[in-house]
């Protein structure tokens, strides 16, 4: 299994409830596909570089988790076509492997 980091912003007025729930389908997907999750880092809300959505804020989480390569484009998919991440990025960590 290879290292990953996962980035994303959900809008700061969502609630609590739909916030977590888009962290369960994230942790859910990558438990589903033999991934193991190491570290969950909630920056909480922070200012936007530039404007998305009508945004200026984003309410960040960070997740540092092992899969195997395949199994991202599916994470991927999820991610896009969620209604409560605005933005997201995954990027491989080889000085983690």
């Amino acid at each position: 299994m290879k290292a990953y980091e996962l980035l994303f912003f959900v809008a700061p007025s969502i609630d609590e409830e739909s916030r977590l729930a888009a962290f369960k389908r994230i942790e859910t997907t990558i438990a589903e596909n033999n991934g193991t999750i190491d570290n969950v880092d909630n920056w909480g809300k922070r200012k936007l570089a530039y404007e998305i959505n009508d945004m200026t804020d984003g309410d960040y989480t960070l997740i540092d988790f092992h899969a195997e390569p395949a199994s991202i484009e599916e994470l991927n998919r999820i991610l896009r076509i969620s209604d409560a991440v605005e933005r997201h990025m995954i990027v491989a960590r080889t000085d983690r492997d």
